[in-house]
């Protein structure tokens, strides 16, 4: 409690030094009573123009502005905590005017002391500030009161006006529950204060705005720069000051201008020369370097900025693609290198042990003979001696011309005098002959087939052979002894098979024999017979061609066999090395063929089969026993010419037909299975290269393969490399199942021979197609061969078959139960069943018929192939830097485009802007990710029924595309941010952009699984316009709000409005609270947004790879 003293100015003066050093600064502590600094104020209002006392009055009028709005910032703040972080701190922004109080001076002066009975009361300003949260698009009007209403409406009702309380009545400013009468003394509101129409008293003017006096325009009757008119039929009533703060469409005029800087609410100046102020600005920025800021300027120019960015990222990526291609095309040529040095080496070293071994050779028989000859000589002097005459000579004779034709063990075995002389002779040769035999020094330069096993026998092989010369060295060495040993195959004798039988070091692959019994096989969909009581066996070590007319159901067959024959009812037994059971468990080493050439058109010949050997052969097989393996493949298939060349695709010419088919093979030989099946490999190709492919298959088949192979009208030659013969007639009955060398003795035998130069197989389809009419006499129609196969093996033919005469009967496939004839809606019935039978039969096959693994072959895990895969899927990206460079550019184009065109709104934060620009990120970023899985769908099947990863494909490809979702929103903010110079930061922006990327390329993600590539190219296109319409919507109602909230558009927005509205302050507050609470956005859910985004894009990936690995089975 101060004590008032009027007798001493002196005493006065230490009160209110007491008060300025002790009360003022306490702005949250009711220090002193408020009546008594209305005594001081209206007792000494004589004393304000002396310079002494003014300060001292005008720091005590401050407290009382500091202490109510203390006490309104806590109110305010907990109601509008959606668009206030830090109650205290926003509103000691808006209203700390400690810094300069020039403006509360003038306005004690043209009071006359008498400003604290005008300024407005916590009641007051509540009752103002409410009217912004209960009618946001009227706060130029307010409700009536006790001062102004329709009965009593004095001049400070008017708008830049204000009136004081009575004389003799006392303020109480924090006063929050009655509005005070306050009608006496009206005139024009102060300068820095403004003075709402329907309210008779005043209110700072928030930092940032500029609140000076108005001026009348006699031409239009405005009170500039305000809107507002002079009431009519009051000639003494003037312009006053400010009317009102509102948002900033409402009340832009009290804004300080842009250009222009307000460090007062009462004074505005013009920005400096390299600097820039944006509207609502309390100070002058500076510019950064190499921008450019010309005087009076609202934003700096940062082009050069945008421009460097875009500079860098070019250089950047230029680096990355073109070192990568450089090292990439490096790493290749030394490896070529040494390939080629390792090939030429095995060559020289396989040429030279050859040449030795015909010299071991010479000498051995040199040796043989010098012996025969010697023991010819040494026989024909015992004979002489013991003989003589000359009937003893032709005896000699006779016996020696004997002798010559004996092998050389059996002479030297014959038993002999025991004379010294001709001891010593004989023993001479033998000793030759093992001198050559046993020479230390044999194939020495040569043996590196001895040397590398004894080496193994030190240390490991990955520890040895570790470089790509060693490699290479030990796989052609290995090769090239294969080839020696194929060329000594070809006459072997007894001991040779024995010897290759006994080999250790070959390697032998299980063994599958696949037996099948009456296996019939039903659509489900029509109830179609598409195969038919087929009975049979396919062997190890074998080549058995199925042949037969089209619609004779050879691919179903092999499907059938491999255990891909799906929407098909399927009787009879397949039997498994004579076991019921599936063949699914042998996948592992199972090779299928497609008819198709599944490969991939962007990789070389070498990475294909490579990447294919590196998945599927077993993990415990060493480095270069795979690239042995590969080789090998390599060489037999005779790909070597074109082992570095792209396979092609229809956009890009590659290698020719003939070696993609090759190629296609080749996948599935280099993982060494023990079943491999094809489905028409020598389709499109010529006669040479069909032999060609059979010559590599023959190799396959002596390591006891069991091939299977679909084939159309093959040449004469090539029918002949096979083992045995399916042949099928229309309907999937069999004709002939055996050998092919007793194929024509079987047709003769009912009658039916092959015309002179005519291809029996030609012949045969010929014939079960109805072209050709057997000859002869036979009498026998191509209708009945099916029967006559069955009478002649003595299988049991089919009821139905049975009761039709085998002249009469028709092998065309057959509908079971075709006398009840379905109505529409039943079949439409049927089908809708039958197309969830056969999804649900794909998930039971994918998830709950995982049987224990029977090929004991441990491939690698889930780690290992997501390596590989990474390996793969990041040169196939290189390989397509043309179009990655297409989407950086278009998304450039876009950036410019969109920062040229949309200004950053200062009343809604810029969200037009951010609207467009997630659109456009949005469609183009979809777009460019549905490549990722549309374009190798196909592949992906064949890789996935082979018993690759398919969580590893999805990974590999996810993290690829992570490169593009780091890159591409700097190359779009680029343009855009440095076009439009925001005020949020760039690493806001950034952020924001980067999680939506992230989240779009999951959708587009499920979208390439969902659909085809046209659809999901339409979805693409429509989803980010229709969801951001959506969240755009004023939400009337509670179902448009949960339609929105799941809208990613909505969060992305939200974002980027809430990191750029939360950098306006001041004279901005009621304007950034308007504008969220119109869009319902909250300036604490920043990190939620993002955190949406982020789980939005996991949940898009997880639903689009349990779709890929569920329903996408072909």
């Amino acid at each position: 409690m101060c004590e008032l003293k009027t007798s001493s100015i002196k005493k006065l003066l230490a009160i209110f030094i007491w008060l300025s050093t002790v009360a003022a600064p306490l702005s949250f502590v009711n220090v002193i009573n408020c009546q008594d600094i209305v005594v001081v104020v209206d007792d000494y209002n004589q004393q304000i123009h002396n310079p002494a006392v003014l300060p001292l009055v005008t720091q005590l009028v401050y407290s009382r502005i500091s202490n109510l709005t203390s006490l309104l910032s806590q109110e305010i703040g907990h109601r509008s905590s959606f668009c206030v972080k830090d109650p205290e701190t926003e509103w000691n922004q808006a209203f700390n005017f400690s810094s300069n109080l020039d403006f509360l001076s003038s306005c004690i002066q043209k009071t006359k002391g008498d400003v604290t009975k005008r300024l407005c009361t916590a009641a007051e300003m509540r009752f103002y500030f409410n009217s912004f949260f209960e009618s946001p698009r009227r706060a130029n009007f307010l409700k009536p009161n006790k001062n102004c209403n329709l009965t009593s409406w004095v001049s400070g009702c008017e708008p830049g006006w204000a009136c004081s309380v009575g004389s003799q009545q006392q303020v109480d400013l924090q006063n929050s529950k009655e509005i005070p009468a306050r009608t006496a003394s009206c005139q024009a509101c102060c300068e820095g204060f403004f003075c709402p129409q329907g309210l008779t008293c005043m209110i700072p003017c928030p930092l940032g705005s500029y609140c000076p006096l108005a001026r009348l325009n006699e031409t239009t009757g405005v009170c500039e720069p305000y809107l507002y008119q002079l009431p009519p039929n009051q000639p003494n009533h003037t312009c006053g000051g400010a009317n009102i703060w509102a948002d900033f469409s409402s009340s832009n005029e009290i804004f300080c201008s842009a250009g222009s800087y307000c460090p007062t609410t009462t004074k505005r100046v013009p920005c400096s020369s390299g600097h820039y102020c944006r509207t609502g600005s309390t100070s002058e920025k500076r510019c950064f370097k190499l921008s450019s800021c010309n005087s009076k300027t609202a934003t700096q120019n940062l082009h050069a900025y945008g421009i460097m960015l875009i500079a860098a990222l070019s250089t950047l990526l230029l680096i990355i693609y073109n070192f990568s291609d450089q090292v990439l095309a490096i790493r290749e040529r030394r490896v070529a290198e040494s390939r080629e040095a390792a090939a030429r080496s095995a060559r020289k070293t396989a040429n030279a042990r050859q040449r030795w071994q015909f010299a071991k050779d010479a000498a051995k028989k040199h040796a043989s003979g010098l012996q025969a000859q010697l023991s010819r000589t040494f026989s024909r002097n015992t004979k002489l001696a013991s003989h003589s005459g000359k009937p003893q000579i032709s005896d000699q004779e006779a016996s020696e011309t004997n002798i010559e034709f004996l092998p050389a063990d059996s002479i030297t075995s014959c038993p002999v005098p025991s004379s010294a002389g001709p001891n010593e002779i004989r023993e001479e040769p033998r000793n030759l002959r093992q001198m050559i035999e046993n020479d230390p020094d044999n194939d020495k330069n040569f043996n590196v087939g001895s040397e590398e096993r004894s080496l193994k026998q030190k240390m490991p092989k990955e520890k040895l052979l570790n470089t790509h010369t060693q490699i290479f060295k030990y796989a052609y060495t290995q090769l090239e002894k294969e080839k020696a040993q194929q060329q000594e195959n070809r006459n072997l004798t007894f001991s040779g098979v024995i010897r290759m039988t006994i080999n250790r070091e070959h390697r032998k692959r299980p063994l599958i024999e696949i037996s099948f019994k009456d296996l019939t096989l039903t659509l489900k969909s029509k109830r179609k017979h598409i195969l038919r009581c087929v009975t049979g066996k396919i062997k190890p070590g074998r080549i058995t061609a199925v042949m037969g007319p089209s619609g004779a159901g050879k691919t179903t067959f092999l499907s059938a066999l491999a255990g891909k024959a799906h929407g098909c009812t399927a009787t009879g037994l397949i039997l498994i090395n004579g076991k019921n059971e599936s063949i699914h468990p042998y996948k592992k080493i199972i090779g299928f063929v497609p008819q198709d050439d599944i490969v991939h058109g962007n990789l070389t010949v070498e990475e294909n089969l490579w990447f294919s050997a590196q998945c599927r052969l077993s993990s415990n097989l060493s480095k270069p026993d795979k690239v042995l393996v590969v080789e090998r493949v390599i060489e037999f298939l005779g790909l070597q010419s074109v082992r570095n060349s792209l396979v092609g695709t229809v956009e890009k010419r590659g290698i020719s037909g003939g070696q993609r088919k090759r190629v296609n093979v080749g996948l599935e030989m280099v993982m060494e299975p023990s079943l491999l099946i094809l489905d028409e490999p020598t389709s499109g190709l010529d006669s040479a290269s069909s032999q060609h492919l059979l010559r590599a298959l023959r190799r396959e088949a002596l390591e006891a393969v069991n091939i299977c192979m679909v084939v159309h009208q093959p040449s004469y030659a090539l029918f002949k490399m096979f083992d045995d013969l399916i042949l099928l007639a229309k309907g999937g009955l069999t004709v002939y199942h055996g050998s092919v060398k007793k194929v024509e003795e079987y047709f003769a035998s009912l009658g039916i021979n092959i015309p002179e130069r005519i291809n029996p197989p030609d012949h045969f389809i010929d014939i079960l197609e109805g072209i050709a009419v057997p000859g002869g006499n036979s009498g026998v129609s191509y209708k009945e061969l099916p029967i006559r196969w069955m009478l002649y093996n003595n299988y049991p033919i089919p009821s139905d078959m049975q009761q039709i005469s085998v002249s009469n009967f028709d092998v065309s496939p057959q509908r079971v139960n075709t006398a009840n004839e379905q109505t529409f809606a039943g079949e439409l019935w049927q089908d809708v069943k039958h197309g969830v039978e056969l999804q649900s039969e794909k998930i039971r096959l994918n998830y709950y018929s995982k049987s224990k693994e029977l090929s004991n072959r441990k491939t690698p895990g889930v780690f290992k192939q997501y390596k590989y895969f990474l390996i793969r899927v990041g040169k196939q990206r290189l390989r397509e830097a043309s179009i990655q460079a297409i989407d950086y550019l278009i998304l450039l184009l876009a950036g410019v485009c969109l920062g040229l065109l949309t200004k950053a709104s200062e009343q809604t934060f810029g969200a037009a802007g951010y609207t467009y620009t997630i659109i456009a990120v949005s469609l183009l970023c979809k777009i460019a990710a549905l490549r990722s899985f549309s374009l190798d769908k196909i592949q992906y099947w064949r890789e996935r029924d082979s018993g690759m990863s398919s969580l590893a494909y999805f990974l590999s490809k996810d993290t690829i595309d992570h490169f593009n979702t780091v890159i591409k929103p700097l190359v779009y903010l680029s343009m855009f941010y440095f076009l439009t110079n925001p005020r949020s930061s760039f690493t806001d922006n950034y952020i924001v952009l980067l999680c939506l990327v992230y989240c779009v390329t999951g959708i587009a993600y499920a979208l390439a699984m969902l659909f085809e590539p046209g659809a999901a190219q339409l979805w693409s296109v429509l989803l980010p316009v229709v969801l951001t319409l959506i969240a755009t919507k004023q939400k009337d109602s509670n179902f448009l709000k949960s339609i929105a909230n799941v809208c990613y558009s909505k969060w992305a927005l939200q974002a980027f409005v809430i990191a750029n509205a939360e950098r306006y302050h001041g004279v901005w507050l009621i304007t950034r609270c308007g504008s969220l609470k119109e869009s319902g956005y909250n300036l604490h859910d920043w990190n939620l947004c993002i955190l949406i985004l982020i789980c939005m894009g996991m949940i898009s990936r997880v639903v689009a790879f349990l779709h890929m690995v569920t329903f996408q089975r072909k």
